[in-house]
């Protein structure tokens, strides 16, 4: 278990006069932290609202900034840890983007680590302690799939033993003042009620929301709920931080460049379709269960963006690109398995891919790492918020 709730004290570099609202965002890998935060954003500048986003990540390379930055200007990441054991680094990073922003920033929009829990104690409380005169901090938002909700819950119904990735997943609905219910638009209604039913009456201090931010149906909720009190901010949450670190370290992580070359242009979005799909195809057959995988393939300004959510699925087409002969891969891959085993089906799904299209990338390089345990910079009881 961890050692208690804790206030180690705090190295900062103040944020002087700045009074700006920081908008939490948590969630389970492949909810849609990041397509939320687009939307949120984009409907926060209609308002008038001047927005800068934060993208994180227990690695570098990401697929999330590059997606991210195409639709907002000011967009910045934090990688290496999350936010509770990279504090300082995120309190500097939104003085950067503040101070860099020629109209000036009012609104922060954050998404932690989709592995991630525990953010009232280690980031919101914080914040809040420590930057209350410049930090508005709204309520800990956790983003979620009701697919994959609804799969950890069956199983927690049907009486099977709990897995320390489901026990992570519960932490971060326990902990959240808004559960945010995505992707709407992929069921059906009565499923939709269905969930955000049970939601209700297992989570009750929780605000529950439903929206789609892909289709960016009913954000305006979502907007509305940042507005309102913090329901779980009092309540300090028991967290075994063995099952939290063992959760986190059964999922290999891989951010991984490739360099992409063909004799003629080739169809870029079909490449990283061939990608994910050989992916998709080789998580299924070993029975591992992906948090996300994600691939950009980028040529001059334009990209094409795809990601695959569940083992066995078919990869979904978020962005297309023109066809091109040179393009520059990125790919982001969260598989539970080895990380040895993730090397390997990642080099086999690029080989599928240029086998498909006629391209030749370069070679593979063994890159899938296994976080480390979890050790937040400040830990605070609710006490001392």
């Amino acid at each position: 278990m961890f050692p208690g709730l804790i206030d180690t004290g705090l190295n900062r570099n103040p944020l002087e006069e700045l009074v700006i609202t920081f908008v939490p965002l948590t969630g389970f890998l492949g909810a849609g932290k990041t397509t939320t935060m687009i939307a949120a954003a984009q409907a926060l500048q209609a308002q008038g609202k001047r927005v800068a986003v934060i993208t994180n990540d227990q690695g570098t390379e990401l697929v999330d900034t590059a997606m991210v930055r195409s639709a907002l200007d000011s967009v910045a990441e934090v990688t290496g840890g999350c936010f509770c054991c990279k504090f300082e680094d995120l309190v500097t990073t939104i003085k950067a983007l503040v101070d860099s922003s020629e109209s000036g920033i009012d609104t922060v929009l954050a998404e932690a680590v989709g592995s991630c829990t525990d953010l009232q104690a280690t980031v919101v409380r914080p914040l809040r302690t420590y930057y209350g005169d410049e930090v508005v901090v709204s309520p800990l938002t956790t983003v979620i799939d009701p697919l994959r909700y609804r799969a950890f819950d069956r199983a927690l119904r049907r009486g099977e033993p709990e897995s320390d990735l489901s026990y992570l997943y519960r932490q971060q609905l326990i902990e959240a003042d808004v559960i945010a219910v995505n992707k709407l638009d992929t069921i059906k209604a009565d499923l939709a009620d269905e969930v955000m039913t049970q939601l209700r009456a297992d989570y009750p201090n929780a605000l529950v929301v439903g929206y789609s931010a892909k289709a960016g149906d009913q954000v305006d909720a979502l907007l509305d709920a940042w507005a309102g009190p913090s329901g779980n901010s009092g309540v300090d949450l028991q967290v075994d931080y063995d099952r939290y670190a063992n959760a986190e370290a059964q999922l290999a992580w891989m951010n991984q460049d490739l360099e992409i070359t063909a004799d003629k242009p080739i169809d870029l979005t079909a490449w990283g379709s061939a990608l994910l799909t050989a992916l998709s195809r080789w998580t299924a057959e070993h029975d591992a269960v992906v948090g996300h995988a994600k691939v950009t393939i980028e040529h001059g300004d334009e990209f094409a963006k795809l990601s695959l959510v569940s083992a066995g699925d078919e990869p979904t087409v978020d962005r297309t690109a023109a066809p091109a002969a040179t393009a520059r891969a990125v790919v982001n891959a969260r598989v539970a398995c080895e990380p040895a085993e993730l090397d390997a089906a990642v080099t086999d799904a690029v080989a599928a891919a240029d086998a498909a299209t006629g391209a030749h990338s370069s070679p593979t390089a063994p890159v899938s790492f296994k976080p480390g345990y979890p050790r937040p910079i400040h830990r605070l009881a609710a006490t001392g918020a």
